[in-house]
């Protein structure tokens, strides 16, 4: 599997961007995350081949996750940035294989360990 994120900027505090990533094939689980200057890696928001999606508490209310199979594309609609969101954004994508049934949307903690990963998109939020 290929990813290729675009859409990373540079917007003030307050806006919006899009974040599109480009498969060439969907896996059980799909997601988003970000690595900000001497910070570790978060996962952002998944979702699963149910569409059922997960987010971080940090960005919840505030960004979305969607698939478009049709285009092999990933997106995540970033809305209200906060300088703090400011980061390089990966997208990854992950099989279920020896992984909990639900390891993707469920309870438990979020996924960390992806098997494919984009090269990044930067986001700049400004104050």
């Amino acid at each position: 599997v290929q990813l290729a994120e675009s859409g990373g900027g540079s917007v003030q505090s307050g806006g919006s961007l899009r974040l599109s990533c480009v498969y060439t094939s969907s896996s059980d689980c799909m997601g988003w995350f970000r690595e900000a200057a001497g910070k570790e890696r978060e996962g952002v928001a998944f979702i699963d081949l149910d569409a059922t999606t997960r987010y971080a508490d940090s960005v919840k209310g505030r960004f979305t996750i969607s698939q478009d199979n049709a285009k092999n594309t990933l997106y995540l609609q970033m809305d209200n940035l906060r300088p703090e969101d400011t980061a390089m954004y990966y997208c990854a994508a992950a099989t279920d294989g020896g992984r909990e049934y639900d390891f993707c949307t469920g309870t438990g903690d979020p996924p960390k360990d992806m098997d494919y990963w984009g090269k990044g998109t930067l986001v700049t939020i400004s104050s």
